[in-house]
């Protein structure tokens, strides 16, 4: 049995009440419809959640990740009802998912924290709890409710060094802490078909999983023998329906990039904007798909959607002070610390007198495995022999393009 949730779960104090997922099993947390910024980062367009989970086994009872400090009273609020804590297992130690942990500890002074072995020390450094109050678990150790039975599933670098994830056998419930979350403030409790929540996991797979694929592909390996009816995330509605998503993170995954070319770019006089202007035709004649991005306004989340696909990515940049322009500085240092699956990759721009943004920018791409083509600048004003040189540029890509997937 579950409750689909509705606005009513609204206690009088604005706080929402504790959700059923399965009997004995409870959505607890907050959702933070204004945030709009993650890690003074991380664009928010719609908000997100910090999720908890309360598990009431026949013996034991545990909770399964805290929430933001900034939303602490509300979980705490929803915890006033549970009168006894047995567990309070720790997936991450960053403060969204553990912040709310030293309250937890003072409600129940006899409460065990749960975490993997890496973790253990990073929560006394982060929140302050001693070690000798946390019981480091083994990956593949379990843990007895009575008639339930955890098993913890370490999963390193999704996205720090400790997280691990939490197997409610009998229930074929999977919590997984980050994997599979996505920021998305909802009074929706579940995902279903995933039809309302696909481009916002894209969008978290993109920001928060990408630059950990290589290891995500062997999570999604080592969770294949695992029968699952339910994966919880920590942020994000809960996937009742989870093929969708495990199906969905495979392509991300797996799939090779498609025919799509990314343009992150900036123009302070117009030569740069002409240039792009221009690719972005000569490429859409040649069949190839475009997608470009005014980097002094764009949603990095929207950018970092696009790279999850993309097969060539080209910056276009004037020059400011013999170098790129900071925000192509930033859209380049963002682009190979994600490390997308590109295959190519190409510097174009305008300067004034002199300077060296191509190759600058090349050297903030250093951990980029892909392919450079020969950079195009313009003195000025773009000729009729730059726009030349983009047309050769756009037959390149589209020659390597040749045979891949639409990037539509």
């Amino acid at each position: 049995m579950r409750i689909d949730p509705d606005l009513d779960s609204y206690a009088e104090e604005g706080v929402l009440k504790a959700r059923e997922i399965k009997s004995g099993i409870s959505w607890m947390g907050s959702i933070d419809w204004e945030r709009r910024m993650f890690d003074e980062l991380i664009p928010l367009p719609d908000g997100t959640s910090y999720n908890a989970y309360l598990v009431r086994g026949s013996e034991k009872t545990a909770l399964i990740d805290t929430a933001d400090p900034a939303k602490s009273a509300a979980l705490m609020a929803q915890l006033d009802e549970v009168d006894h804590l047995d567990y309070l297992i720790i997936q991450h130690v960053e403060q969204d998912h553990s912040g709310s942990a030293p309250l937890i500890l003072e409600k129940y002074p006899n409460v065990q924290v749960i975490s993997s072995p890496k973790a253990k020390p990073m929560i006394a450094d982060h929140l302050g709890i001693p070690e000798d109050r946390i019981r480091a678990v083994e990956d593949g150790e379990t843990l007895s409710l009575g008639n339930w039975t955890f098993e913890f599933i370490h999963a390193p670098w999704v996205h720090w060094p400790e997280t691990m994830l939490t197997y409610l056998r009998e229930e074929k419930v999977l919590f997984t802490c980050d994997l599979f979350g996505s920021h998305l403030a909802t009074d929706k409790l579940f995902s279903g078909d995933g039809s309302h929540v696909c481009e916002s996991a894209k969008r978290y797979y993109a920001e928060i999983m990408m630059p950990f694929s290589s290891l995500i592909k062997g999570h999604l390996t080592k969770l294949e023998p695992f029968d699952i009816d339910v994966i919880a995330p920590s942020h994000g509605p809960v996937h009742d329906e989870p093929s969708w998503i495990l199906e969905a993170y495979h392509h991300w995954v797996h799939d090779e990039p498609k025919n799509l070319v990314v343009i992150p770019y900036t123009s302070m006089h117009g030569s740069t904007a002409l240039m792009v202007d221009h690719l972005i035709e000569a490429l859409s004649d040649r069949g190839v798909h475009v997608h470009s991005f005014h980097m002094s306004k764009t949603d990095l989340g929207e950018y970092a959607i696009q790279l999850v696909d993309a097969s060539t990515v080209v910056f276009a940049t004037p020059t400011v002070l013999v170098g790129p322009h900071p925000s192509i500085v930033l859209a380049a240092y963002l682009t190979a610390a994600l490390r997308p699956k590109l295959k190519y990759a190409a510097v174009i721009g305008s300067y004034g007198w002199a300077g060296k943004a191509a190759e600058k920018t090349m050297d903030l791409c250093g951990t980029l495995k892909a392919e450079w083509m020969e950079p195009i600048f313009t003195k000025g004003l773009p000729s009729q022999e730059t726009y030349k040189e983009l047309d050769k540029l756009a037959d390149e890509i589209a020659a390597r393009h040749k045979g891949l997937q639409s990037g539509e």
